[in-house]
């Protein structure tokens, strides 16, 4: 009888967690302040808008409005899902639309709901939808996706990024439905009434139209049908009776209805190709009228961008035609007259473009990157009011074709437009067939449409069809190459409403009876019970059957996208309930609801909607909805993966019954309590293949055990409304209660409990009944009886899998017993035996067997791969470890994931075959294949192509890890891997540890667990995605108490990091202290007893105006110490420190000022250093901030004497790259003001911002301050002449080293550009000629000889002319006409003018020949060697050829003195001959002058390379020149002090070029000496220089240092012109503002080791090794980090050294980009300290580290280890803790003395040797020593992994002690523990020896046997199965004998000599002969 009620439940199943459904948008709705709560405050003055009588009327709309507000309300639920803390937390979203609003919400099982987003928008909404766009990214392959939410509103779209960017999109045409895809969104036109008159014959319009991006164009979709009579045509999508039902992403297909024919299609989605879109944009073939030729993509395209034409000029907007009319006749909204009609009007020309241009595809082409605000205004303006306005009829044209009243120019400008190109093609795959039975009824459109796949993973396409109540399905597969979906048979399943459940791989479906059915694919499961709704069989059977159809149209609350309320107007249905709602139809209110249904009993399910993973809501007829959800196939991992398999091995169909057959059994109602979830699967998986389980003893055992898997919570939630009877007697007469009185009564208490065997009561019990009783029998009638051999072989594959596994190893012993049930009946004994070593205990009390007849044995199907030997992975890893063959080990592909990895990982690591893990694989792995192939195309194998990294130069143990985290294994799953098998991996680990590659990704460092690597990989990959602030160092200025010291501009400068770089001295607050310029300077004047109070006055100030030429030059010096040290805050202005020009005088500290009127000031004065204060201001803006055009605008100051200070901000932002971001808007404001020095200060900023890129705007706006680069009929602009020189060095930067042909030629010709009439070019010729020259070099920068195309223009030789004198040549090219008349103050005759001339034209050579070694050229330049000759050459023109000719041999230039002096010629070092006529001051200038330039050169030469050499030269010049200053005798008079001075200078900032960021303390004292000097002669220019000096010194802070690249050198010469000012004002020579150029030879070189764990920049030992040049070999030196790098082209590795950090190798021979992208974000360099040391800082010497305390102790280390102070050694949190709980003597503790030793030896190993990962490791190993040494170990497991524990170390022994140092086990713990267990197994064997014999005869083991202890000799000792080879052991008379026959056996020669007295059963005296440790 059981049985029969058993099916009967068996074909219904419970649903769970029953909640009552109210879409959480409406609530919030409620609350929400949108529209119109808005509308009613705004409205009340406005009241006459809507009626005469006020108030009342408003009401009255108001009310309206709402009505029609509940209608629209509608939702959709999708399945959420975000990281959290590494588990993936899951939740519903609701997308909830009503009205204007529209509400996205988040929610889950344990969180309440939560708005996400909300959005209100102007007009009602038509539609909301989830869509992800894909933007094209330049270089990677794959698109970024956009997530976003699209709002549809009459007019346009509106799409909002999750990321936070908004676009709206204009629409076009009126839009029906708008539908997600994979691309984008695709768009259906609505057909008006109108359309079928207006379209031109033959052309019907799209209607289907796609928007790959909010900010490109909507282009009409290709469609590409499969017809006959099409001849498969590719057009537009133009059918007017194709109606879209359905898309879907993943795969991308389309399916649509046709209203005419009444069938289903299927499109694939997807990019055109080019040629479905020529053929598409060709002209129709065939020839039409000519008054409607037109193109048909032409007017296509006029009527899409009809909308451009809203209020432009061309269509006037007040013609009567509707050029695009809003609402067909449709009352005014509110929004259309008010919503702020000025929105459009005060919007920004860029925002506007977008919609008025004719062609919008241009601006969509220009940039997607642009502000997300540009795309366009929203149409609810004054435009759109007027339009609807003034037109009369209510037709729609919608602009669709010219209108008849419309202007003519209009008509005509529709052919010109150029088409719109398409971007995707639907194709068709397939389409119903329409049989003749159908015929008679057209099916109506399908109202739902979704994918399902079912529990064999096939998968169905499904559409409800209304008309005919089915469901119809077409199942659909890939092709073999994946390319294209090929849809097969349809199924069609009566239904009237269904939706699929995707996490549990079914579907629910509501019958027409309106009982709920669970389908998996087409295969019917169950019925589904939902607790609560009476089963609707009884409820309406008295009732009309269609009674169902006509409700389910009223209450659906309009389903998204498909189902309408319009279509209750269907008469079509014949109901009588139709006459009862007629009156009140419009009003959707529960209330008429309940008048319809007053007639029904109860309310039943007439709805199904949103299903998300396993919940679907249910709508009833009531009203009401509520969720249910229906459960999953199983909750414990155990069965699940056991069905996994099953599903793999079987034939589908027989597959698909046990799972449906599962599924009813474990679901049916008030079924299974979880943790017997086990048992249930047991039985019924026993009795699918036969067995009967009644009269299995074990299984009625089974119930009675401890819960097997953990599952949290009872399974299925009980409906809170209360029991009842029925309930009751459900219960007694259920098969579990009969199967539960059958158990028998008098259980054994003591099994409950425990795994172990059954008690002997049981034994007998079951023993005594077996005689008596009939033999067990299978029943081979059983759907799964042929393949039991199969399904035994795969879960024995599983129960390997599960060995493999700590956290599922427990599941593996519930396990056994079923696979050990089945070998014994199949008769496998090795299985059986193997099962029994494992758990000994648990299988000794088993011994039932079923018989299986002969015959029946026939009908099963032995698969070939069973084999009599079992598969073990354990011996299979420990027989790898032994070296010996193996034969591939059988895998199920998907399901056996751990054994492949960890078959692959032993092969590719202990067998070192390197291509294990690519190519070979299948020699250590067997795929498993039958039943399902879908299987077998695993991921990893196509994701092998990443791995590869040239795995040739790795070692092994980085190729495992590479290998490993690629496949997705993680330090969690490395925990759970069992200690003996993961030793390999974490020795491998351990080494990759040790000199890991610093380009491994962020997982790979994860794995070997150097957080300072993933945190650096972190970091990269911040940067890239947005500069990251501030780094990881904290840039928060210190808090100073002071309220002066923010003010001087220096706070910026990172202290933590400057003070562990000059940790000895405040060298960086002198610094700060000397170049302030923001406190008044201190005036002391003494006045003498005959100076009058005036005089004194006068003194004073004349004395303060001296220290202020000093005070003007400083920022020049501050902006380069500051260099890029501070992230702006985007709200606040930049401070600028102020420029003070006042003074205090001691004693009493009264002010002294300029302004006093007692002397002259010059005008003017402060207007440069201003500026220069300005550009110091900006320069310390860091490149990496987050600066925009609105923040560059912002900081423009109120009052006008700023405006200097605000153009050199300018130009600094230039310098660091923000001034691109400024909008060209904002150029051309800043440059019509005509303020000289904005224009200086922008020009230069902009080409250094655009630096080399030819930009053309840039060089556009540059020309037009150029005269010789506007055409000569160009109007003469009045530029200022500063402004020209700016603007020509601008095309100098921007040109930077293109050579670019036409620039050069003007700049040659300019730089002897001779002075013109009327005073034109006739002031400050020489610093116009010098930039000529300085930009000719930059555009030619180090092309020399090979400057293509440019031999005509003989630049070298005009270049020489300039430099030495001569003709001029004739003006040659456009500017003839300029120079026709000569200057009419200047006579210079028809020479050049070498004065003005030479400086430009020396340089020239120099930057077009740097670095060339071009030695004729080089000659041009020498010093000449007679003194008549040298007296026709200015000493200062001097410097700069000796600067030119050692830049050009560049090679040649050595760091020491002899090469200095080698520069000076001949004459002057030889002995004076007397009668020489020749000048004493010539020589002594020409001397000093040269020596100057020969300096600089040397600067250049080692700029920021810190060469001790070359400073130690530079510094003996300086000596050598402060020492001929220094005497006032006759040289320093004969050469001047202005030269001397001159001199010494440009040497100082040669000194500060080569120490460059050092802070080099010489250097500063020099500086500091000169500060101080302010009188005589000291002027404001020598003043510029050593400030100057002093700030590349201490460049950035110390983080920055000069490069040497062409660019920097270029730069360099700029800046370090070695004429500088005279005064303030002073720009003869050279345009001051060039002095900041430096900037741009500035790069970012030093590297701060920052510690992991505390985040805080530290002392690292770094090793540099330089690659070989000629000058040196390789070297390799140490420095102590932080420090500067030498320049990255030298270098070939940077090193982390150890022993104090992880040693972490940076190799620059392959790329250096790693490496500079650290550097340019502050340097951080993320390191980690190595456990048992202290950082530098505390411990410099060494000497208080772990280590260090064992050496000064004789004792051994252990015992001197204080387990207290591991705290200071170690900041892992796990080691702390276990050092304060395991390894202290707490009171009561004092017999465990020697447990507390050895934890605490551990702890000090795992810490001295880096590897605290492994203590876990050594406290399992003592433990199962331990267990063994008291014999109570259960399994055999922990000895397998002490096995494989002691072979990998004898593998590393054999291999020699060399191998030693990267081994993990190395101390002597592991030989005490191994001599432990030897110990253990010898003691037994001495007593046991009769039971191990009788075991290898194959007898059956005595009743009292110790079975556990046997087992584990067995397992430890590696002794095969030796049942059925006795004979070969048997009889042995010698040992020799025994050697020779066990070789064939594989047992180790250690191992079998314990065998050698049992087997030749010699008695004890044997076993002493033979020394035993043969280790």
């Amino acid at each position: 009888m059981s049985e029969v009620v058993y099916e009967e439940t068996a074909t219904m199943i419970a649903a769970g967690e029953l909640q009552s459904f109210v879409p959480f948008g409406r609530e919030h709705c409620k609350n929400h302040p949108n529209a119109f709560n808005l509308q009613l405050r705004e409205l009340q003055p406005a009241s006459e808008l809507w009626s005469s009588d006020g108030a009342a009327g408003l009401v009255g709309s108001l009310q309206e409005v709402s009505l029609q507000e509940r209608e629209r309300e509608c939702w959709q639920l999708r399945k959420g899902c975000i990281r959290v803390r590494e588990e993936d937390v899951e939740f519903e979203e609701e997308l909830y639309t009503a009205g204007t609003v529209v509400i996205w919400s988040q929610g889950s099982r344990t969180q309440a709901s939560k708005v996400y987003k909300a959005f209100t928008v102007d007009s009602p909404v038509q539609q909301a939808l989830w869509c992800n766009f894909a933007v094209p990214q330049n270089k990677q392959k794959e698109d970024e996706v956009e997530h976003t939410v699209c709002i549809v509103q009459r007019s346009c779209v509106n799409v909002h990024t999750v990321s936070g960017k908004d676009f709206i999109s204009p629409l076009p045409f009126q839009v029906s439905d708008v539908w997600a895809t994979k691309f984008g969104l695709l768009l259906e036109r609505k057909n008006t009434a109108t359309d079928v008159q207006t379209s031109p014959p033959g052309e019907p319009l799209p209607t289907v139209f796609s928007m790959l991006h909010p900010l490109d164009e909507i282009a009409p979709v290709v469609f590409k049908p499969t017809g006959l009579f099409e001849g498969s045509r590719v057009q537009y999508a133009s059918d007017v009776n194709m109606k879209i039902v359905f898309s879907s992403c993943q795969p991308s297909l389309v399916v649509s209805y046709d209203t005419v024919q009444g069938i289903h299609s299927v499109w694939t989605l997807r990019k055109v190709t080019d040629d479905e879109r020529s053929t598409v944009l060709r002209c129709p073939s065939e020839p039409v009228g000519t008054s409607l030729g037109l193109m048909a993509s032409g007017i296509l395209t006029s009527h899409l961008r009809n909308i451009s034409r809203l209020d432009s000029p061309g269509g006037s907007v007040t013609t009567t035609g509707a050029s695009c009319v809003v609402g067909s006749g449709s009352p005014l909204h509110y929004s259309a007259l008010h919503s702020h009609s000025n929105r459009i009007m005060t919007s920004s020309p860029g925002l506007y473009s977008r919609v008025h241009s004719p062609s919008i595809s241009n601006m969509a082409a220009l940039s997607r990157a642009h502000s997300p605000g540009m795309a366009a205004p929203s149409f609810s303006g004054a435009a759109r009011f007027s339009t609807s306005f003034h037109s009369p009829s209510p037709r729609v044209h919608f602009g669709l074709l010219p209108s008849p009243n419309s202007t003519v120019n209009e008509t005509t400008l529709v052919p010109e437009m150029e088409p719109i190109i398409p971007d995707l093609c639907m194709e068709q795959l397939w389409s119903e067939t329409v049989t003749a039975g159908c015929q008679r009824e057209m099916s109506s459109q399908a109202s739902k449409v979704f994918l399902t796949s079912d529990l064999c993973e096939n998968r169905y396409l499904c559409f409800l069809v209304d008309s005919h109540q089915q469901l119809r399905c077409v199942k659909f597969m890939e092709s073999n190459d994946t390319s294209q979906l090929i849809f097969a048979s349809v199924t069609t399943i009566p239904a009237k409403d269904a939706e699929p459940l995707p996490s549990i791989d079914a579907m629910l479906v509501l019958e027409a009876c309106g009982s709920l059915v669970l389908y998996t694919g087409i295969t019917r499961v169950s019925k589904v019970f939902v607790p609560g709704l009476l089963s609707p069989t009884f409820s309406l059977t008295n009732q009309i059957p269609q009674a169902s159809t006509p409700m389910e149209n009223v209450s659906t609350p309009a389903n998204p996208g498909s189902r309408h309320l319009q279509r209750l107007d269907e008469a079509a249905m014949p109901s009588p309930v139709m006459g009862l709602r007629g009156p009140n139809i419009k009003i959707h209110e529960p209330s008429f609801l309940d008048d319809c249904t007053s007639q029904h009993t109860a309310p039943y399910i007439h709805a199904l909607r949103d299903p998300v993973c396993n919940r679907v809501t249910l709508e009833l007829s009531s009203g009401l909805m509520l969720r249910i959800s229906v459960p999953e196939i199983a909750t414990s991992e155990l069965v699940r993966k056991c069905l996994q398999a099953i599903r793999f091995i079987l034939p589908k169909d027989a597959a698909m019954k046990v799972l449906v057959k599962w599924y009813n059994i474990y679901n049916a109602p008030g079924g299974p309590s979880a943790h017997s979830e086990w048992n249930l699967f047991v039985t019924c998986f026993m009795s699918l293949m036969g067995y009967n389980t009644e009269r299995l003893t074990w299984k009625q055992n089974l119930h009675f055990e401890v819960p097997l898997s953990p599952v949290i919570a009872a399974k299925k939630a009980r409906p809170s409304d209360g029991g009842s009877d029925e309930d009751w007697e459900y219960l007694v007469g259920s098969h579990y209660h009969c199967q539960m009185n059958s158990q028998p009564v008098c259980r054994p208490v003591d099994s409950i409990g425990s795994n172990s065997s059954l008690s002997p009561e049981t034994e007998s019990m079951s023993s005594a009944s077996s005689p008596c009783s009939p033999p067990l029998k299978l029943d081979s009638s059983t759907p799964l009886f042929p393949h039991i051999p199969a399904l035994f072989y795969v879960l024995h594959l599983l129960y390997q899998e599960l060995q493999l596994d700590e956290l599922q190893r427990a599941r593996a012993s519930s396990l056994v017993c079923l696979l050990q049930q089945l070998a014994r009946d199949l008769q496998l004994d090795e299985y059986v035996d193997l099962y029994w070593r494992d758990y000994p205990s648990l299988i000794s009390g088993f011994n039932e067997s079923c018989l299986i007849d002969q015959g029946q044995l026939s009908q099963m199907q032995r698969p070939s791969f069973l084999k009599a030997e079992p598969p073990c992975v354990l011996s299979w890893l420990s027989s790898c470890l032994r070296g010996e063959e193996v034969p591939p080990f059988p895998y199920l592909p998907c399901i056996c994931q751990r054994t492949r990895l960890l078959v692959l990982s032993y092969a590719l690591y202990i067998l070192q075959d390197e291509n294990a893990t690519s190519t070979d694989a299948s020699k250590y792995l067997t795929k498993l294949s039958a039943g399902q192939k879908s299987c077998t195309n695993e991921p990893h194998y196509r994701r092998q192509s990443i791995v590869k990294v040239n795995l040739a130069t790795k070692s092994l143990a980085e190729q495992l890890v590479v290998w490993l985290t690629s496949e997705g294994f993680t330090l969690k799953d490395l925990e759970s891997v069992p200690f003996g098998v993961a030793l390999p991996i974490r020795e491998a680990i351990y080494r990759c540890r040790e000199q890991p590659c610093s380009d491994w990704s962020e997982e790979v460092c994860l794995l070997i667990g150097r957080q300072d690597l993933t945190k650096q990989a972190h970091k990269m990959t911040l940067a890239k995605s947005k500069a990251s602030v501030g780094s990881g160092l904290s840039l928060e200025p210190p808090a100073t108490t002071e309220a002066d010291e923010e003010e001087d501009g220096m706070s910026d400068i990172i202290q933590e990091v400057t003070g562990l770089i000059w940790s000895q001295d405040l060298r960086v607050q002198e610094v700060r202290r000397l170049l302030q310029s923001s406190r008044p300077v201190r005036v002391s004047v003494v006045q003498l007893p005959e100076v009058s109070d005036h005089e004194y006055i006068e003194e004073k100030e004349n004395k303060l105006l001296q220290l202020c030429q000093r005070t003007m030059a400083l920022p020049v010096g501050r902006g380069l110490f500051t260099l890029f040290s501070y992230h702006p805050v985007p709200t606040e202005p930049l401070p600028v420190p102020k420029l003070n020009l006042t003074g205090r005088a001691p004693p009493r500290n009264t002010m002294v000022d300029l302004n006093s009127g007692n002397i002259d000031v010059p005008p003017n004065m402060t207007s440069w250093p201003s500026f220069h204060n300005g550009v110091a201001a900006g320069l310390k803006i860091a490149p990496a901030s987050q600066v925009d055009s609105a923040w560059i605008a912002y900081n423009k100051p109120k009052n006008p004497e700023l405006a200097n200070e605000y153009a050199g901000f300018l130009m600094a932002l230039g310098l660091n790259g923000h001034l691109t971001k400024l909008a060209t808007l904002n150029i051309h404001d800043y440059l019509t003001k005509g303020h000289e020095m904005t224009s200086i200060g922008l020009l230069l900023g902009v080409s250094s911002a655009k630096l080399g890129t030819m930009d053309m705007s840039i060089t556009r706006l540059l020309s037009i301050h150029i005269p010789a680069l506007l055409p000569p009929t160009s109007t003469e602009l009045d530029v200022p002449h500063n402004v020209q020189v700016a603007a020509v060095i601008g095309i100098g930067l921007v040109y930077q080293g293109t050579g670019h042909r036409h620039n050069a030629e003007v700049l040659l010709s300019e730089i002897g550009r001779p002075p013109g009439p009327e005073m034109e070019y006739c002031t400050d010729r020489e610093s116009y000629s010098l930039a000529a020259g300085l930009a000719l070099g930059m555009v030619c920068l180090g092309h020399g000889s090979n400057l293509i195309g440019m031999t005509d223009l003989n630049v070298p030789e005009q270049l020489y002319q300039y430099m030495v004198g001569g003709h001029r040549r004739a003006q040659a090219g456009a500017n003839r006409e300029r120079h026709k008349s000569p200057s009419y103050q200047i006579k210079e005759g028809d020479t050049i003018n070498v004065d003005v001339t030479c400086p430009g034209a020396t340089l020239a050579l120099a930057m077009i020949y740097l670095k060339t070694n071009n030695r004729s050229i080089a000659d041009w330049l020498k010093p000449p060697d007679t003194w008549f000759l040298l007296d026709f050459i200015k000493p200062e023109f001097l410097l700069l050829r000796t600067l030119a000719r050692c830049i050009i041999m560049w090679d040649e230039i050595l760091p020491n003195t002899e090469w200095v002096k080698s520069n000076i010629p001949q004459i002057m070092r030889g002995a004076f001959d007397p009668s020489e006529d020749f000048n004493m001051e010539t020589m002594s200038q020409a001397q000093d002058y040269i020596t100057a330039g020969a300096c600089m050169a040397l600067g250049l030469r080692f700029a920021g390379s810190a060469n001790s050499d070359a400073f130690d030269c530079l510094y003996e010049c300086a000596r050598t020149f402060m020492q001929i200053l220094s005497f006032s005798g006759t040289t320093s008079v004969q050469t001047g002090y202005y030269n001397l001075q001159t001199g010494l200078s440009m040497i100082l900032l040669a000194m500060s070029m080569v120490m460059s960021g050092t802070g080099n303390l010489k250097v500063l004292q020099l500086c500091r000496f000169f500060h101080k000097r302010t009188g005589g002669e000291m002027n404001y220019g020598f003043h510029m220089a050593h400030h100057m000096a002093l700030g590349l010194l201490f460049l950035g802070g110390g983080r920055y240092t000069l490069s040497t690249s062409n660019s920097a050198i270029a730069a360099l010469l700029c800046a370090l012109y070695p004429h500088f000012p005279a005064h303030s004002t002073d720009n003869r020579y050279h345009l001051q503002a060039l002095r900041h150029l430096a900037v741009l030879a500035a790069e970012p070189r030093l590297l701060v080791p920052v510690d992991v764990d505390s985040l805080k920049p530290c002392y690292a030992l770094l090793e540099v090794t330089y690659k070989e040049t000629k000058w040196y070999e390789e070297t390799t030196v140490e420095l102590m980090a932080p420090t500067m790098l030498p320049e990255l082209h030298l270098l070939k590795r940077v090193k982390v050294k150890g022993p104090r950090y992880w040693e972490l190798s940076v190799d620059l021979s392959r790329e250096t980009q790693h490496l500079k992208s650290i550097l340019s974000r502050d340097g951080v360099l993320y390191v980690k300290l190595r456990a048992g040391q202290l950082p530098y800082k505390d411990d410099p010497q060494g000497w208080k580290s772990l280590l260090a305390s064992t050496v000064n102790h004789r004792n051994s280390g252990v015992r001197a280890f204080k387990p207290e102070a591991i705290s200071t050694f170690t900041s892992e949190p796990a080691l702390v803790s276990f050092a304060e709980f395991f390894c202290k003597a707490l009171d009561g503790m004092k017999h465990r003395e020697d447990t507390l030793a050895l934890f605490s030896a551990m702890l000090y190993e795992c810490v001295t040797q880096e590897c605290p990962e492994m203590l876990p490791t050594y406290i399992a190993i003592e433990q199962t020593v331990g267990a063994l040494r008291r014999d109570d170990l259960q399994q055999t497991f922990p000895l397998w992994q002490m096995r494989l524990v002691v072979e990998l170390w004898d593998r590393r022994v054999l291999l020699g002690p060399g191998n030693h140092h990267d081994t993990l086990l190395t101390s002597e713990f592991l030989p005490v523990m191994k001599n432990m267990v030897d110990e253990a197994l010898d003691s037994w064997l001495r007593d046991n020896s009769l039971v191990l014999r009788s075991y290898m005869r194959g007898k059956t083991l005595p009743k009292d046997a110790q079975s556990v202890m046997l087992a584990c000799f067995l397992v430890y000792r590696s002794i095969p199965c030796l049942r059925n080879t006795e004979t070969h052991l048997e009889g042995c008379s010698s040992l020799g004998d025994l050697l020779a026959r066990s070789s064939q056996l594989g047992i180790p020669l250690r191992d079998l000599l314990r065998l050698v007295p049992v087997l030749l059963g010699s008695g004890a005296q044997t076993l002493q002969a033979f020394p035993l440790q043969a280790h």
